[in-house]
């Protein structure tokens, strides 16, 4: 049987609204990937080359602390879902990838972005777990329909 786990980091909402609906549409459980110190609107302004998340994407080595983990023994597919900044995904999800075991886990990515694709997501959370299974990452707009999940879902479950 396939237990699923969907996670995200929402800076603004818009991840979060798109995982609480796959949880919905796949059955699956929901946990958040939190920083330790929460994103203000200053630290979000991505027109500030000073502003944290800035200076954060800036390096491809920064690793925001998480608030907690989650264990995934227990789950066989793990969703990580992230709105794209600077083309890819932002540095908390690389902490969390490398923060937890996924070995052997199906790990499939998804993104929201008003239009950026996955940039190189896919292959960056490869990288970090490399005893996983990532699949192709898809971005999703905030519109998308249930419809559009479900056969989405399919293809990987």
């Amino acid at each position: 049987m396939n237990k699923i786990l969907v996670t995200y980091f929402s800076a603004s909402g818009v991840t979060r609204n798109l995982a609480q609906r796959i949880v919905h549409l796949a059955e699956a459980d929901l946990w958040e990937i939190e920083p330790c110190e929460v994103y203000t609107a200053a630290d979000l302004d991505w027109t500030n080359k000073n502003s944290r998340s800035s200076v954060e994407m800036a390096d491809r080595t920064a690793r925001p602390a998480l608030k907690q983990k989650i264990d995934l023994k227990m789950y066989s597919h793990v969703l990580v879902g992230f709105p794209i900044w600077w083309y890819r995904e932002p540095s908390i999800v690389d902490t969390f990838i490398e923060t937890h075991d996924l070995t052997d886990k199906v790990v499939v990515p998804f993104a929201t972005s008003g239009g950026s694709g996955m940039g190189d997501s896919t292959a960056n959370l490869q990288a970090l777990a490399p005893r996983a299974r990532v699949v192709a990452g898809k971005r999703f707009a905030a519109q998308v329909s249930d419809a559009e999940l479900t056969s989405w879902i399919k293809t990987w479950l």
